[in-house]
């Protein structure tokens, strides 16, 4: 999907990091957006730094309700009668060792990092074959959803689901002939607020792994270490959007830990692990 101008962005997420981002580039474009998150206020920021003049809806969702996101397809085809490009973009982590992961995180990371991608699908997806339209859907993963770090389990498994269910919508929508197209974005370390997910974590799912602070330390010095920045990401993304790319690295070093995996997988050998953690 080429021309973006006059078409309509969907984007969960919306409030801060990449959605933010995206919500400015697609703005740029000429779309009319559609944006959600479970931060009002974040949502409101992110409206005040888009062009004059963009057409907005902006609606507090939070993606692990499939009701909140169903309310959102509503009302998005209820505001501009369609979507064209979808971004299932909400993200939250949490990290430390597997044995002492907490029932509570397992239950919100999923909820949020593929649910949420499970429940935009269900929402979106059949109105966008009923209005008959070339679309595209986005599916945030991670690079985590590619290979298989220390102390990352919950968030690993969640955008490893991601991953793999992107590349199963994508079949299905060939093999029924559908004009809608699928990307799954792997980015790697970026600094956005994924370091601070916390603060949007449920009360009802307060329960935190006792032993995370080492590698929760340790992922907050490897994000605010990259190189590229949030907006860097949604421009590679538009043009991978427009160059109906399905995979979408942003960070071609780590092609080489994807590499070393598929080989242990191939070969049928111990897993090697390609993130070196200080001690």
């Amino acid at each position: 999907m080429q021309d973006l101008n006059g078409k309509i962005a969907v984007i969960t997420g919306a409030a801060s990091g990449f959605g933010r981002e995206l919500a400015i580039q697609c703005a740029a474009a000429g779309m009319k957006l559609a944006l959600a998150d479970r931060d009002e206020a974040g949502i409101g920021a992110t409206v005040a730094l888009l062009p004059a003049g963009t057409e907005t809806m902006e609606r507090r969702c939070d993606v692990s309700k499939p009701d909140d996101v169903e309310a959102l397809a509503e009302a998005t085809y209820g505001r501009f009668g369609a979507a064209h490009l979808l971004f299932n973009n909400a993200g939250v982590a949490v990290s430390g060792p597997t044995w002492t992961t907490t029932l509570d995180e397992w239950k919100w990371v999923l909820d949020v990092n593929l649910m949420g991608v499970v429940h935009g699908i269900r929402s979106f997806v059949p109105r966008m074959l009923a209005q008959g339209q070339p679309a595209h859907v986005v599916n945030t993963a991670s690079a985590a959803g590619l290979v298989s770090p220390p102390g990352s389990s919950v968030y690993c498994v969640s955008k490893h689901g991601v991953v793999t269910l992107s590349e199963c919508l994508h079949h299905e929508l060939r093999i029924a002939g559908h004009p809608i197209d699928v990307s799954v974005l792997c980015p790697a370390f970026v600094p956005t607020g994924i370091g601070e997910s916390e603060r949007n974590r449920p009360a009802e799912l307060a329960d935190s792994n006792p032993d995370s602070a080492f590698y929760t330390e340790v992922l907050k010095k490897a994000i605010a270490s990259g190189k590229l920045t949030a907006a860097d990401i949604a421009r590679i993304t538009l043009d991978a959007v427009r160059d109906n790319h399905f995979y979408i690295i942003t960070h071609p070093t780590i092609k080489k830990a994807i590499e070393v995996r598929m080989q242990d997988i191939l070969e049928e050998r111990q897993p090697t692990n390609t993130l070196r953690l200080p001690r």
